[in-house]
Protein backbone atom coordinates (compact mmCIF):
# COMPACT_ATOMS: atom_id res chain seq x y z
CA UNK A 1 0.00 0.00 0.00
CA UNK A 2 1.48 3.38 -0.74
CA UNK A 3 1.72 5.77 1.93
CA UNK A 4 1.10 9.34 1.20
CA UNK A 5 3.33 12.28 3.05
CA UNK A 6 0.78 13.16 6.06
CA UNK A 7 0.32 9.14 6.66
CA UNK A 8 4.45 8.16 6.94
CA UNK A 9 4.36 12.02 9.44
CA UNK A 10 1.92 10.39 11.54
CA UNK A 11 3.84 7.05 11.36
CA UNK A 12 7.29 8.20 12.23
CA UNK A 13 5.51 9.85 15.36
CA UNK A 14 4.26 6.57 16.73
CA UNK A 15 0.34 7.89 16.62
CA UNK A 16 -0.48 5.38 13.79
CA UNK A 17 0.40 1.74 13.29
CA UNK A 18 3.05 0.90 11.05
CA UNK A 19 2.42 -1.49 8.20
CA UNK A 20 3.06 -4.98 9.45
CA UNK A 21 3.43 -6.39 5.80
CA UNK A 22 6.45 -3.49 6.00
CA UNK A 23 10.02 -4.81 5.69
CA UNK A 24 11.58 -5.37 8.94
CA UNK A 25 15.58 -4.41 7.92
CA UNK A 26 18.63 -2.69 10.42
CA UNK A 27 18.76 -0.33 7.36
CA UNK A 28 15.05 0.52 7.14
CA UNK A 29 14.93 1.23 11.12
CA UNK A 30 18.02 3.52 10.91
CA UNK A 31 16.54 5.47 8.29
CA UNK A 32 13.14 5.90 10.11
CA UNK A 33 14.98 6.95 13.20
CA UNK A 34 17.18 10.07 11.30
CA UNK A 35 13.86 11.10 10.31
CA UNK A 36 12.18 11.12 13.01
CA UNK A 37 15.55 13.11 14.73
CA UNK A 38 15.86 15.77 11.77
CA UNK A 39 11.61 16.03 12.17
CA UNK A 40 11.92 16.47 15.64
CA UNK A 41 14.94 19.37 15.28
CA UNK A 42 12.59 21.20 12.48
CA UNK A 43 9.69 21.35 14.75
CA UNK A 44 11.74 22.65 17.57
CA UNK A 45 13.52 25.41 15.56
CA UNK A 46 9.85 26.16 13.60
CA UNK A 47 8.55 26.79 17.14
CA UNK A 48 11.83 28.69 18.39
CA UNK A 49 11.28 31.03 15.31
CA UNK A 50 8.03 31.71 15.80
CA UNK A 51 8.15 32.59 19.56
CA UNK A 52 11.12 35.03 18.36
CA UNK A 53 8.97 36.47 15.92
CA UNK A 54 6.20 37.19 18.25
CA UNK A 55 8.65 38.24 21.34
CA UNK A 56 10.04 41.20 19.31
Amino acid sequence: MKENFWQQILTYFYIRKRDPDAPKSLNIKFMHGMNRISLFMFLIAVIIMIVRLFRH
